[in-house]
């Protein structure tokens, strides 16, 4: 049975486009309150996360770790978000209590940190890598899910910009701070840092009223949509245009997540204290031009369409890659990591709202997060073995030039195969799958 689109219009003086929405769509006016809420969970959240990231692989160099050993650590825990991904979607689409979801992760967060601050050894680092990533993974089907709930279709990608861009706002003033915590005070001091910062971020979730979120909107379900119908992942599978899209997703953060961690690495030899300085700089330098490019790409994704956009991004990577091998200097390296802002700014902003045109009224919206989010894991986890190995067996330029090979595909199949979401004459896609029932 194909689906009826959904009925309603954008008034004439929007700007945007004349797509058709929920009648819900048009009527939500959510509360100061409740965007508030978000962009300071948004904000905090990100300094939280960001203190378990890009700083574990040059703190864990300091204690003796090679490539290859850091590369495996980090692997585990990538391997433990892999597979409580689209269980965590999966749960954020059944569950009201989505802000429950994000402060227990926030909690595992600062738990994994202080396991890491006490016990810089390989089993106790695995373990709190395992708690982080398992734990994590609810956090972003929930903020996407809240925040569809909140302001609906028709304001979703400006909200989903505003919300890269706080969160892109709070790694900068954290890639700071931890760098300055790790140059002054010691590596160590990261962690600790992570743990304070989990109280605040927590007590943002109560500024969002839970009585202004859409259930049903949160999940990308059509009005009257039955509760107790399930998706299931294998109906993903029959999604042409969400498998091609998959596939562009897996191997660009296949090629992109081992760029920073290797980069961090070859900082950290004979660098010292000064390494973890040069880190927080490339941090703040992406993160940075992110908390800049995401409200644009977030107005751009709904007048330019999302296919151009996603060029884009794909481009900035390979770019970056090739790059890296062709200087030693350390000031030329981070300004490298504005095409890692470009890249990873669009995509955040993108990425979500090509999932939402494609689950549009098929109720499976966090679903297909968490199950595009667990294929996008393993791409991420075996860039960190794979190019980690490349690199301690031949060397950096080998890493990145391979890397960067990767990146290359992931565009040209993009350019090729992926055709534009967004309808401009409003009417959702229609998986395969839908259309037979």
């Amino acid at each position: 049975m194909t689906r009826r689109p959904p009925s309603g219009t954008v008034s004439e003086a929007d700007d945007r486009p004349n797509i058709v929405t929920r009648d819900s769509d048009l009527g939500r006016h959510p509360s100061a309150r409740s965007l508030r809420g978000l962009d300071w969970r948004n904000f905090l959240l990100a300094d939280v996360q960001s203190g378990v990231g890009p700083f574990l692989a040059i703190y864990l160099a300091d204690y003796g770790w090679n490539e290859q050993r850091v590369g495996l650590a980090l692997t585990i825990g990538g391997i433990a978000g892999i597979v409580s991904q689209t269980p965590a979607g999966a749960l954020v689409d059944r569950l009201k209590s989505k802000r429950a979801l994000i402060a227990a992760g926030v909690v595992a967060l600062a738990i994994g940190a202080l396991f890491i601050a006490f016990f810089p050894w390989f089993w106790p680092v695995v373990t709190a890598q395992v708690l982080i990533g398992s734990m994590s993974s609810f956090f972003m089907p929930a903020i996407a899910a809240i925040s569809l709930g909140i302001v609906g279709h028709r304001l979703f990608n400006l909200r989903q910009g505003r919300n890269q861009a706080f969160n892109s706002a709070g790694n900068v003033v954290a890639a700071v701070v931890m760098g300055l915590i790790g140059y002054f005070i010691s590596n160590r001091g990261v962690f600790f840092f992570v743990a304070v910062l989990a109280v605040p971020t927590t007590l943002s979730l109560f500024l969002i009223r839970p009585d202004e979120i859409d259930y049903q909107l949160a999940k990308g379900a059509s009005d009257g949509e039955d509760d107790r119908t399930s998706a299931s992942v294998l109906d993903l599978l029959e999604d042409r245009p969400l498998m091609i899209f998959l596939c562009c997703a897996v191997m660009f953060h296949f090629a992109n997540a081992a760029m920073l961690p290797l980069l961090g690495e070859m900082l950290a030899k004979g660098k010292g204290r000064t390494s973890m300085m040069f880190m927080s700089a490339c941090v703040v330098t992406t993160q940075f031009t992110i908390t800049l490019l995401a409200p644009w790409a977030g107005r751009a994704a709904g007048s330019w369409g999302r296919k151009p956009l996603l060029l884009i991004g794909f481009g900035a990577l390979p770019l970056r890659g090739v790059l890296y091998t062709f200087t030693n200097s350390l000031y030329l390296l981070v300004s490298i990591q504005v095409l890692d802002g470009i890249g990873a700014g669009i995509f955040g902003v993108v990425s979500v709202l090509v999932i939402a045109d494609l689950t549009r009224g098929t109720g499976r919206f966090n679903l297909t997060l968490g199950a595009i989010a667990t294929a996008v894991g393993i791409g991420a986890a075996l860039s960190q073995t794979i190019a980690g190995s490349i690199v301690h067996h031949f060397s950096d330029r080998a890493g990145f030039l391979f890397l960067a090979s990767v990146a290359a595909a992931a565009f040209t199949i993009l350019w090729l195969f992926m055709p534009e979401t967004l309808d401009w004459k409003g009417g959702a896609h229609t998986p395969t799958s839908m259309a037979r029932r």
